[in-house]
């Protein structure tokens, strides 16, 4: 299908969309979920295709990791939808309203996007999540996932498209661009006659090439290098329990802890432990030469090290003589995704949440609580690191805008 025929029926679609209230909206919702439900063998099928083409190809265990699925991960896509359903509708919501010495009435009132652009790679829960939140928000969604998820993500819209139908709901809410080529991707970006915003989720390289190259406004998602800064008044054991939830549980997640800051005056007591811990998962440390000094095993970082996402297991390790320091290193570094201090002292806490430019900024907790689902939101569309219109997370009222609405009974302007 051409991509001038996917946004013109795309545009159809938001039309009714924004017609709809909540409750065909939710039934909609409540519908997806089922089809992905029964259906769990059609996508397991197709997905372990993905996976074994996937792994000819050589692709590294952190993206391997974000490809696969699985019973529990289909379920939690399932869920997601659910939950959304739960969710307040915020289409609708009237902000404010003021009465002008004139007697007009101004107001605020939120409304849908139109039609979201959705790029992303090989994140095929993305296909499900990006659907139901765009759907409850009342806009139609043109997703383009990574050619290494196509036949997951054909099956996952196969099934909801048949669940909007089935309650005879506009299965065109939801398109997916099959077309793998560079060509098709350069033109999307340039959709503008149909797409009002384009939102990219994925590695550096798609986000750069995205934001450079698109014609249509950009929802830019960020990489995740976050940092975890061990303060000299840290409890050491929650240190280490945080630390290796953040970097071991999922490697292939943007909210894992890529960097770790630790302040000098409890390195020689916790950087043996630290290591001992993160060797339970075979994780390579890339320190300075302070902390390689202190700890045989460490391999000596680079200056690339401090900047990078690793979604792997590997973790550079940076010493700091002060909260300063600290402070001015992760800000150098930072993506702005998320970034923790593990600390006792309370002022110290509260520098580090003022001071650290980032979307997510948590005290004495793991940096992958960075999620839509976590923040009670149901699902998210990525997790913005941008400054405008939205940031952290992004939820219901993130993919919606507003109008002024305006009521008189005859004003004049003299």
């Amino acid at each position: 299908m051409e991509l001038s025929e996917i946004g013109e029926r795309a545009r159809k679609a938001a039309q009714i969309l924004n017609r709809l209230g909540s409750e065909p909206k939710n039934r909609g919702l409540l519908a997806a979920a089922e089809a992905l439900t029964q259906g769990a063998a059609e996508i397991l099928a197709a997905n372990e295709r993905d996976v074994e083409a996937a792994r000819e190809k050589g692709m590294n265990t952190g993206l391997i990791d974000r490809l696969t699925l699985t019973d529990g991960r289909i379920k939690a896509m399932a869920d997601g939808l659910l939950q959304v359903a739960a969710l307040d509708d915020p289409v609708g919501e009237i902000l404010s309203m003021k009465r002008r010495p004139n007697g007009l009435l101004i107001g605020q009132k939120r409304v849908p996007l139109g039609v979201v652009g959705i790029i992303y790679e090989a994140r095929p829960n993305v296909t499900a999540d990006a659907f139901g939140l765009c759907f409850k928000a009342g806009n139609t969604v043109i997703l383009k996932g990574g050619s290494d998820a196509l036949r997951s993500n054909r099956a996952i819209v196969g099934l909801i498209r048949g669940g909007l139908e089935k309650e005879q709901l506009p299965a065109d809410a939801v398109q997916l661009i099959t077309s793998t080529d560079r060509e098709t991707a350069r033109q999307f970006m340039r959709m503008n006659g149909y797409l009002d915003v384009l939102i990219p989720r994925g590695g550096a390289g798609l986000i750069r090439a995205v934001v450079e190259n698109s014609t249509v406004p950009v929802i830019e998602t960020g990489t995740g290098n976050c940092h975890i800064f061990v303060d000299e008044t840290a409890d050491l054991d929650m240190a280490l329990n945080i630390i290796f939830n953040a970097k071991t549980q999922r490697i292939g997640v943007c909210n894992a802890c890529e960097s770790l800051v630790v302040h000098r005056a409890v390195a020689e007591r916790f950087l043996p432990l630290l290591k001992a811990r993160l060797d339970q998962k075979q994780v390579e440390i890339r320190a300075d030469a302070a902390a390689c000094a202190i700890v045989d095993g460490f391999v000596l970082a680079s200056e690339e090290d401090w900047g990078k996402e690793y979604l792997d297991y590997i973790v550079s390790l940076k010493l700091v003589d002060s909260l300063d320091e600290a402070i001015e290193h992760i800000n150098r570094y930072s993506t702005k995704h998320s970034e923790a201090i593990i600390t006792s002292d309370y002022a110290n806490a509260m520098r580090f949440l003022n001071e650290i430019d980032a979307a997510a900024v948590y005290v004495n907790a793991s940096t992958r609580f960075t999620d839509g689902a976590e923040f009670g939101f149901g699902a998210e569309i990525g997790i913005s690191t941008q400054k405008l219109h939205a940031r952290g997370p992004m939820g219901l009222k993130e993919l919606t805008t507003t109008k002024y609405i305006i009521c008189g009974n005859g004003q004049i302007r003299g």
